[in-house]
């Protein structure tokens, strides 16, 4: 299968032939990056409306779950069936998730339907970075990831400002609303534009056996660790459990993988030495990236008795910073390669988490968002390259399943990262 041709269309960004598929691509990455902070600032009014505060947690660890369980499925599936139809499928079960989250009458219910919300964006973000490698070169893609990255800029403003006036003034529910008209278009715009031609050959048979197991000890994996360490302990008789059964689950599914020629998610591509080390930095990406988001506006709040507002634009500085280091780092790893680029990358992350080891009762709240500004500097110069490293060095067969390999571990290690159940 191949994407539209670029060769006749020399513009870029919004006005050039593939303008349309970039602004769906962007209006769908909205969904996500607004999730990723507008939640944030609303969680404490959200538990005084609807009780349950110690249930609070599984808002995002939920979220997380379902959203990584199923990403290498989609990944696969959009080289097998092709990105668009997977990519509708997606949005479609991110914006029934938004709607029931806003009329949800109950905690449990509202966790629910995040889980729904999670299950489309395992689709989402993963092939809108596919489907953006598919029609720009790589040189395009150092010039047109600025539009992508700023989504992430707008969205680490405007969502915790949105959380925070909702939540005080209006209602925590249009956190939920606001996300049918972007998904609407988004899920228009891209029905109608874009338009994949019709792969060479047979299409290959989807490994459901293989799905099947993969999700399910992926599951118990990501609830072992969201559980694990607090509400059972690790020594526990429910951890050890889990664990035990996830592992039995992921053996079954190697094992399956090594005896099929179309697996689900293909192992051996960890063996290739960009995809490995790409795939480990998105694991500490994740760890890192939602760990801040959750805690910065609990100690903003907690400890130095900031209102939720206040708190969102202390959190916004992380969000502020990935993506102007984004934009940027296509002209660093086009200059000096994509491995002095992550690492000079980690380097500014490693300094950003110096400085929060500075932070105390008596600090103020610029200092929270200069620590970490400069964390989301380096993370910016991480994630992107290595990404774009991974998804340039495979073809289009297996650019889905490298992808969503990546955000996979991504998903792992915001699961490490997020807060656990019963636990503050």
């Amino acid at each position: 299968m191949t994407t539209p041709d670029t060769a006749a269309d020399t513009r870029l960004g919004l006005r050039g032939d593939r303008g349309p598929i970039l602004g769906a691509l962007m209006l769908a990455t909205a969904l996500v990056a607004l999730d990723a902070t507008i939640l944030a600032t609303a969680s404490t009014t959200i538990a005084r409306e609807l009780g349950a505060f110690e249930q609070v947690p599984w808002l995002f660890s939920a979220y997380t779950l379902a959203q990584a369980v199923t990403v290498p499925v989609y990944g696969r599936l959009a080289d097998v069936l092709g990105r668009k139809r997977v990519m509708l499928v997606g949005i479609a079960l991110f914006l029934l998730g938004s709607v029931l989250c806003a009329v949800a009458w109950s905690m449990p219910a509202l966790i629910w339907s995040r889980v729904l919300q999670g299950l489309g964006a395992g689709a989402i973000l993963p092939l809108s970075m596919t489907i953006a490698s598919d029609i720009y070169t790589l040189a395009e893609r150092a010039r047109t990831q600025g539009y992508m990255a700023s989504v992430w800029a707008v969205s680490s403003v405007l969502g915790p400002t949105l959380g925070g006036v909702f939540s005080q003034f209006v209602s925590w529910r249009w956190i939920f609303w606001v996300n049918v008209p972007i998904g609407a278009v988004a899920l228009l715009t891209l029905w109608r534009t874009f338009r994949e031609k019709e792969r060479d050959g047979a299409r290959e048979p989807v490994d459901y056996l293989g799905a099947v197991l993969l999700t399910g000890g992926s599951t118990l994996l990501v609830l072992g660790l969201l559980e694990g360490g607090h509400a059972w302990g690790w020594a526990s008789p429910q951890s050890i459990g889990i664990f035990g059964a996830s592992v039995v689950l992921l053996a079954a599914f190697a094992v399956a993988a090594r005896r099929t020629a179309h697996p689900i998610f293909d192992l051996r591509l960890l063996r290739r030495r960009v995809v490995g080390a790409s795939t480990a930095a998105s694991l500490m990406v994740g760890v890192i990236t939602l760990g801040l988001s959750t805690y910065v506006p609990i100690y903003a709040q907690g400890v130095l008795g900031v209102g939720p507002l206040v708190a969102g634009f202390a959190l916004a500085s992380l969000t502020l910073g990935w993506p102007i280091a984004a934009t940027l780092s296509g002209r660093v790893y086009l200059t000096i390669g994509f491995r002095w680029t992550s690492t000079i990358g980690s380097l500014v992350v490693l300094a950003g988490t110096l400085l929060t080891l500075l932070l105390g009762t008596g600090s103020a709240v610029w200092q929270i968002s200069a620590s970490v500004f400069v964390i989301g500097l380096g993370m910016g110069l991480v994630a992107v390259p290595t990404l774009l490293a991974a998804q340039h060095s495979v073809g289009w067969g297996e650019r889905g399943a490298v992808t969503a390999t990546n955000m996979f571990a991504r998903s792992i290690g915001q699961a490490v990262g997020s807060p656990r159940s019963g636990r503050w």
